[in-house]
Order: structure tokens, then sequence, then C-alpha cells
């Protein structure tokens, strides 16, 4: 399979593939954004990339991506948490609403609790200095 001929989602299943294993997030970003330039109506494509943007203090780009993210797909606790992210981070007023939000939907659908709270543990092992990460996990996770 070359990048020519590979589908968007083989591009981003070795993308996942390649952060899973470690891989740089800013290295990941120009594979991301390619996916989302070829389907940009893809909310995980979005929602990852705005979480790569975060990783490397990109707080505008995550913003956007974000923004992106939870219009194309407003139930993904995940997207809203990297909009929260990059609001706090831009210094924004109006989280409050997407954590009661977030906290409504990983009540409602359990599985994605764990999901949420795995995502928070390996972006602080990413950056465990994270503190809009660490505000976050206080109020959804506890």
């Amino acid at each position: 399979m070359t990048a020519s001929t590979a589908t968007v989602e083989e591009i981003f299943d070795a993308g996942i593939a390649q952060y899973k294993a470690g891989a740089d997030a800013a290295e990941l970003i120009p594979t991301f954004e390619t996916i989302c330039q070829k389907a940009p109506k893809s909310a995980p494509a979005w929602t990852c990339l705005a979480w790569l943007y975060l990783l490397v203090g990109k707080t505008q780009s995550a913003y956007k991506a974000a923004q992106k993210a939870v219009k194309l797909n407003p139930q993904d606790p995940q997207a809203r948490i990297n909009l929260v992210l990059a609001m706090l981070e831009k210094g924004q007023k109006g989280v409050r609403d997407h954590i009661e939000l977030i906290q409504h939907i990983i009540m409602v659908v359990p599985e994605l609790r764990q999901e949420v709270t795995d995502n928070i543990q390996e972006g602080l092992t990413r950056k465990p200095d994270w503190e809009a990460l660490l505000r976050v996990q206080a109020w959804i996770v506890g």
C-alpha cells in the first residue's frame, strides 16, 4: 500500500497505530490534516487532529478542528473535551455547558466513560503537567 493508493480509512488506521505506538504528535499532524482534507465530514479525523494540535500547543488550530468535530458529531465526548481544552487554553468562557453535556453523555453511555478516562490518562502521559486537562479530569472523572 502506498500513500497514493491507500484509502482514507487505511491512512487513518495507520495514523492511529503510529500514535498508539508512541509517535510524536507533531509528526502525525500532517497525516491527519491530509485525512481531514480528503474526508472533511469525518468527525473522528477532526477529533484526532484537534487532540494532536492540543498536544503540541497549537491552541487556535485545535479550537477550529474541535469545533468542526463537535459540529459533525455533537454526542462525541472526546470532541467536546478537545473543544473545552482549547477554550480553557485560550481563556474563553462557556466551558460549563460542554462539561455538563459530557457528564450526561458518559452517564447515559457507560462504556464512553472508560474511553474518556483512558484518553485523559494517555494525554497526561504525553503531557504530564497539562493544567487544562487536569482541570477537565477533575470535573469529569472526579
